[in-house]
């Protein structure tokens, strides 16, 4: 079967490719294109609101009071020099007697709007932290519980999802945008608060002078237009350069990094990594340069229309003052509102072109999150069969890699039977990981079937098979955690079983091993943190094999872990790894034959189709390619 998406993320994918390809060839796009980030708003709302509706109930409040606050303390502005204005030309005490003032009253009124407007700072001080400090403990949820979401997500996509290198594109852009839209939160609350507050100021502005407002809009339309241009292109330019982002992380890594320190230095590498770094960050800068000093030049002729219009509109409010239809405290109300009124409002258009610009970004998550994996559990799963009775039996099955032409493995045909310890050998890239990787479901075959128990594997629940597999990798990881566990991931829900624990290392022959260590298998392995103790290759293999007797599965498969083994060592592996695995099912794959030839029976694989199956004895005695590798390895021996 071809590998499948979701229509929703075909569209998304679809979409996106489209705008890469037009800032590559550097077409225009529309202004609806701009904008259309504004459409992931309503759901970037509803994952807040999951996060914490507290929070999120008791931000909007405090900022609903906190936008009436400015226009309030201006109108008490007003007030106040209306009131000085009429105490200037009323009959008043001495001028230098302040006890005959305030024993006279009048200055009680302008005491009481002082007190008012005072209380107004003070309260919009404490609304101000109160509404940081929410915002800041929000948006660190918020990328908290995202990052665990995508994990989560990420968990359920197939292998071959994360073998491919576009998904891996999308999945760079997703963690960014899971760590990196914190600031968006700030900005969607603190837009909500600018609206309130431009209608407040607005409705003061309409009661004198209604076509104010709309010389205003006017002169700022064009600024915002050019913001969410250039918005636009940023986030163009960052979506169509995530590959050599990527690189260049990879880069830096590879630079400065326990794992390549060795070869980095024995080869001389570091000239090299240093000019791709200096030639990748080059190309980012240049690049980002250009367009901000395309930003600069046209924003600050678009940002000087508004500056006319305000300079306009004053002009006006101070010739009707001249002409006694305001007030001096209108005057001050009017020019103050309109300075405000035209600062938010161009903080407005401005932030939301930006806010577009910044939602648009949230493709990269919403668009990742729509990706569905192709390996399920069907409705009505069958239960897993304990024990196995017959074994797996590959019908005709085949697999090919998504974009290769080459078939990995074609044609299988064979029945692993219940019980059986099977070899898998072979040459590399014959197929035998990836037949391993079919048996475990972590692919599911594009012709053919694996049966089991003589039903369809894609019959079972997914979990119950792979919870019944117990299978290392020859890339198997090495985590950075204590040795115990190191060897629980092999069944983290038994983490705290250390009998069992103890009991796997022990069959890995991983006991002597974690003996030597100083906290034992409390001790962190691995050089990555403080006091980490590192272990030999042999030495890691035999805490990874410890895994697959952790799992205490029914079919135990080994693909090549004992490479770093001497041939003692692995022959002692493998002897009891077959004595381990008398009532289970079995593979082993690796490439000393007098290891594999302990196996029930092996298979031969060449360039991904089965070549002979037999025992030992019998393929020597077939002399074909078996015996020819065989020999060809004894003779080194010699």
């Amino acid at each position: 079967m071809p590998r499948n998406y979701s229509m929703g993320a075909r569209a998304a994918k679809a979409t996106k490719a489209t705008a890469a390809e037009r800032v590559q060839h550097g077409e225009r796009r529309t202004l609806r294109e701009r904008m259309s980030g504004i459409r992931n708003i309503p759901p970037f709302i509803a994952l807040v609101w999951q996060t914490s509706r507290p929070m999120m109930l008791g931000e909007a409040l405090l900022r609903i009071v906190r936008a009436l606050l400015p226009v309030a303390t201006l109108y008490v502005g007003k007030l106040i020099i209306d009131e000085v204005v009429l105490l200037t030309k009323s009959p008043h005490p001495a001028a230098d007697d302040l006890a005959a003032w305030l024993a006279s009253g009048m200055l009680d009124p302008i005491l009481w709007l002082l007190a008012l407007e005072f209380g107004l700072a003070v309260l919009s001080d404490v609304l101000g932290r109160s509404v940081s400090l929410l915002d800041s403990l929000l948006a660190e949820k918020f990328s908290n519980e995202t990052s665990l979401r995508l994990m989560a997500h990420a968990a359920t996509l197939d292998l071959e999802d994360f073998e491919d290198s576009e998904l891996q594109d999308r999945l760079e852009r997703a963690r960014r945008q899971a760590a990196g839209r914190m600031s968006l939160l700030g900005q969607l609350f603190g837009q909500a608060q600018d609206i309130v507050t431009i209608v407040s100021f607005g409705a003061g502005l309409f009661v004198y002078a209604p076509w104010l407002i709309a010389l205003m809009a006017i002169a700022l339309l064009p600024a915002f237009i050019g913001e969410a241009h250039f918005n636009a292109q940023s986030y163009s330019l960052n979506y169509a350069r995530t590959p050599e982002r990527r690189e260049l992380d990879y880069v830096r890594r590879t630079g400065a990094s326990v794992e390549t320190a060795k070869e980095v230095k024995i080869f001389g590498l570091n000239p090299f990594l240093i000019d791709r770094y200096r030639a990748l960050s080059t190309s980012f800068f240049d690049a980002n340069r250009a367009l901000a000093l395309r930003r600069a030049s046209l924003g600050g002729v678009l940002t000087a229309l508004g500056t006319i219009a305000y300079y306009v509109a004053y002009a006006y409010i101070v010739w009707r003052t001249l002409h006694g239809e305001f007030t001096i405290g209108d005057l001050t109300f009017l020019a103050g509102s309109f300075r405000r009124l035209r600062n938010l409002l161009e903080d407005l258009l401005m932030g939301f072109s930006q806010l577009a610009g910044q939602a648009l970004y949230l493709d990269d998550l919403f668009s990742f999150f729509e990706i569905e994996p192709e390996i399920v559990s069907p409705p009505n799963p069958l239960p897993f069969p304990t024990p196995i009775r017959m074994g797996f039996t590959f019908d005709d099955a085949g697999f090919r890699y998504p974009g290769a032409e080459r078939w990995a493995v074609r044609h299988l045909n064979f029945t692993l039977h219940a019980r059986e310890v099977l070899a898998l050998v072979g040459e590399n890239g014959a197929g035998k990981t990836t037949l391993v990787k079919l048996l475990a479901r972590l692919y599911d075959p594009d012709e053919g079937r694996i049966l089991l128990d003589g039903r369809d594997l894609r019959d079972y629940d997914l979990q119950a098979l792979r919870s019944n597999i117990g299978v290392i990798f020859q890339d198997f990881v090495r985590y950075h955690l204590t040795a115990a566990d190191n060897i629980a991931v092999g069944r983290i829900d038994a983490r705290n079983d250390r009998t069992r624990i103890v009991g796997a290392a022990q069959r890995s022959l991983a006991d002597d091993v974690i003996a030597k260590l100083p906290d034992g298998y409390d001790q962190v392995i691995g050089k990555l943190f403080r006091g980490g103790i590192d272990l030999s290759g042999g030495e890691w293999q035999k805490i990874a094999i410890a895994r697959a007797y952790m799992r205490d599965a029914q079919v135990l498969i080994l693909d090549e872990p004992t490479a770093a083994l001497d041939a003692r060592a692995e022959f002692e592996v493998f002897q009891r790894f077959k004595e381990l695995s008398r009532d289970r099912t079995a593979v082993l794959i690796s490439h000393r034959f007098s290891s594999v030839r302990m196996a029930d029976r092996i298979v031969v694989l060449a360039d991904g189709m089965i070549e002979a199956i037999g025992t030992h004895d019998e393929l020597l005695r077939q002399n074909g390619r078996y015996a020819e590798l065989f020999e060809l390895q004894a003779a080194g021996y010699r």
